[in-house]
């Protein structure tokens, strides 16, 4: 069945590959932006360009649209404050306002793990995991602000002149929600973990956080692309899903620092330094994140306790829940990953 689709943030990493495959199988789409993306429209893709902190732009971007896909957002570990809230939380409650406002069946929300990961290990976690009560740095506390908003909002329906949102009596259900938790993006296109591993490999300041001994869960792009048109698909049928989120990722965790060595090597980069223990790291990023929020011209620091977590804990999920809610299973093998990985950093090396 063609549906239309709207793809918020659908010229970046992931929002393109789920253009493409939403594309694919014959789904007329449309993607909501801040730039132009001819290529795109050459492909028959409609681009609106906007602002998500425009509610106006948004609600009139969400017409005649039977689901959203909103995988925009301001991803990183520092900036300003206010602006991860602006684009990340107010940009979120704009976008479930145009869905209710224009009568969307179906909202898929790209979360992220970091939205519950505290200080510990996780291993085979599962979406029983609870939010933390506190947050290392703004990206994962505004997704986990943003998640929480769109799961809320499944069943509502707009009603009254105001536009208010309230839950539908009897049983009745207008928009149905989801949330994807896709952990660590990579493949061929990436914009930022690879790319940032590789520079700071180039300039010698990549140094190994921990043990090295911590597993990890990645997550192909093209796996993750998949996972989120099969949640949409399930949404908008039976909607197991409504109101839920889930981790997603490739079949197996890898140990991270193997596989960001051999990835250095094969790429033909330096390994990482000589290792930091977990707790001077964890030290030195509290200091230099006073430091640089008394000096923000400065930029981001070097390392943050945020930073020191992800590089030293094991964060792996388990995914038996959206196998068993919508039939997700990687279609990308780690080895084919890998080899495509690896050809592409090659190719685009500089």
């Amino acid at each position: 069945m063609m549906r239309h689709v709207l793809v918020t943030g659908g010229g970046g990493f992931l929002g393109r590959r789920m253009v493409e495959m939403l594309r694919e199988r014959g789904d007329v789409v449309r993607i909501f932006c801040r730039g132009a993306y001819p290529d795109l429209e050459a492909d028959g893709v409609e681009v609106v360009q906007g602002d998500l902190r425009n509610e106006r732009e948004v609600t009139e971007a969400c017409q005649d649209i039977d689901a959203v896909c909103h995988v925009a957002a301001k991803a990183g570990i520092w900036g300003s404050r206010e602006e991860f809230h602006q684009v990340n939380v107010r940009g979120t409650a704009n976008v479930l306002a145009g869905c209710l406002t224009k009568k969307v069946p179906a909202l898929l929300f790209t979360s992220s793990p970091s939205v519950a990961i505290g200080d510990q290990d996780i291993v085979l976690g599962d979406e029983s995991l609870p939010y933390p009560e506190h947050y290392l740095a703004d990206y994962p506390a505004t997704k986990a602000v943003a998640e929480r908003m769109v799961l809320e909002a499944d069943g509502w329906e707009m009603v009254s002149n105001d536009f208010l949102p309230l839950p539908v009596p009897g049983g009745v259900r207008r928009l149905r929600t989801c949330a994807i938790r896709p952990h660590l993006i990579y493949g061929p296109r990436d914009p930022h973990l690879i790319p940032r591993l590789l520079e700071a490999a180039a300039s010698g300041r990549l140094r190994q956080v921990g043990s090295g001994k911590n597993l990890v869960d990645i997550t192909y792009v093209d796996n993750a692309a998949q996972a989120h048109l099969q949640a949409l698909d399930e949404l908008l049928g039976e909607a197991r899903c409504g109101g839920k989120a889930y981790f997603v990722g490739d079949a197996d965790a890898v140990n991270l620092w193997d596989w960001i060595r051999h990835l250095l090597s094969e790429a033909g980069f330096p390994p990482p330094k000589s290792p930091i223990p977990f707790r001077a790291a964890y030290l030195a990023g509290a200091v230099l994140e006073g430091i640089h929020r008394l000096f923000p011209r400065l930029g981001e620091p070097p390392m943050t306790r945020f930073v020191a977590l992800q590089f030293a804990r094991s964060h792996s999920f388990s995914h038996r829940r959206a196998q068993e809610d919508f039939g997700y299973v990687p279609r990308v093998s780690g080895e084919e990953a890998w080899k495509n990985l690896v050809n592409w950093c090659k190719k685009h090396s500089k």
